[in-house]
């Protein structure tokens, strides 16, 4: 029988998993070192807020495994050996293969800082990040301060977390406007005000310098970058992006770059070798999209194209329009096709954008100044349909459609009408002055 092993528990792996079952009775196998069982990576933050327990974050019972036929192997890969299809675990034992799937997903960035392995550092990613955050910032006596340092989402969950449990947090941002990269302005500058207005300390164009010890090897203290400052702090969140995690895989004669190469199909340069999820790196980028996504439904949707490939029934990944949601504290964010913030903004697109007066709520609509087709939206505070922007970017429907139909694709109808002839008149208005 057909053995597939696959490395990695995150929603890529076993997703696989779940979908190669679903269309055959091959031996299948998910190999972790990080949890026994599959748990939900974005209901981490969740546990620590009190609203969950860990346990509760296991989308499936510890049954499902056993009934399923998916066998489970808790142990840390050193390395794998593609000519004779062997894994080799840092415990010493091997595992034979057929097929081997890669879905190891990501490790926070780490820019070789002064005490960055010391004890109360760490990233928000892995359940082994949970516990030391809880070993560290149980309350604000044991943690008087913490810093994080990245403005991405990762870092604004941590500063959630932090809040929840009234432990102040400095906030520090390499960007002089918080995720302006992606973001443009207007959003941008209204998160700024939004995380100040939670008693957090952000510190715009600020940079890690170094991360002070105490005499027992925990975190002291950080220095900044740009004044020399001290700030003393018992916690450091690294949140400034994440890396594939493939360390594993240097010397095995699978091709990667920051992630391991693959083609369209998923597959790499080694037949029978495969991967998904963050830690996979397409030759080359989907239309706008970049050739590695650390997003959790993306690793689903190749976790289902896979189980198809591995199954027979060989089928390209074609991920769609883009899509996203999170949290800004209590600001919900979706956006839906593509707008641009200062990084790689073509010099057709053009933006419409709108603001509540209560600063909390807004959208920006992104259109082909040439064309007037719609590009994509980005809304604050405000709930929009996905299937609805879905099929307008599919139609390329243009920009005077979209605002004028606006009030379909809104998910609380009776809440949003407030704004709708509001936003509409703001259209108007930048029509009748452009």
């Amino acid at each position: 029988m057909e053995h597939i092993v696959i490395i990695g528990n995150g929603i890529s792996g076993v997703t696989l998993a779940r979908h190669i079952r679903k269309l055959s009775d091959k031996k299948i196998t998910i190999v972790s070192a990080e949890a026994d069982y599959f748990f939900s990576r974005t209901a981490l933050m969740y546990v620590y807020m009190g609203h969950m327990k860990f346990e509760h974050t296991q989308p499936y019972e510890n049954w499902f495994w056993k009934k399923n036929r998916i066998e489970l192997k808790k142990g840390y890969v050193k390395q794998v050996e593609t000519e004779t299809k062997t894994l080799h675990f840092a415990e010493g034992d091997t595992l034979q293969y057929d097929k081997l799937i890669i879905a190891t997903g990501s490790k926070p960035n780490k820019f070789g800082w002064p005490g960055q392995d010391l004890n109360g550092v760490m990233g928000m990613y892995h359940k082994q990040d949970l516990e030391t955050l809880e070993a560290h910032a149980p309350n604000n006596d044991v943690c008087k301060r913490a810093v994080i340092v990245g403005g991405g989402l990762i870092g604004i969950e941590l500063a959630e977390m932090l809040n929840s449990r009234s432990i102040p947090v400095t906030f520090l941002v390499r960007e002089d406007s918080f995720w302006n990269g992606v973001l443009p302005q207007g959003e941008s500058e209204m998160i700024n005000r939004h995380i100040k207005n939670h008693h957090i300390d952000l510190r715009l164009s600020t940079n890690l310098k170094a991360i002070n010890s105490d005499e027992n090897g925990n975190v002291k203290s950080v220095i900044i970058e740009e004044t020399g400052e001290e700030l003393e702090c018992n916690v450091v969140g690294l949140t400034a992006g994440v890396t594939p995690n493939i360390d594993f895989i240097k010397d095995s004669g699978i091709e990667i770059g920051r992630g391991v190469k693959v083609n369209r199909f998923l597959e790499t340069n080694i037949p029978d070798v495969y991967a998904i999820g963050d830690c996979a790196e397409q030759h080359e980028a989907i239309g706008n999209r970049r050739p590695i996504e650390a997003v959790w439904y993306t690793g689903r949707m190749m976790g289902e194209v896979l189980a198809q490939t591995i199954c027979g029934n060989k089928m390209e990944y074609k991920p769609g329009h883009w899509f996203n949601s999170a949290k800004f504290l209590d600001i919900e964010y979706q956006t839906y096709g593509w707008v641009f913030g200062k990084n790689g903004r073509p010099d057709y697109e053009q933006h419409f954008h709108w603001k509540h007066e209560d600063d909390t709520k807004c959208i920006t609509v992104a259109y082909d100044k040439n064309t007037n087709q719609f590009l994509g939206i980005n809304t604050f505070g405000i709930r929009m349909r996905h299937e609805v922007f879905d099929k307008w970017l599919t139609e390329k429907r243009d920009m005077d459609y979209v605002m004028n139909h606006l009030s379909e694709a809104n998910f609380e109808p009776e809440f949003y009408s407030r704004f709708e002839n509001e936003i509409l008149q703001a259209y108007t208005n930048q029509l009748q002055t452009a």
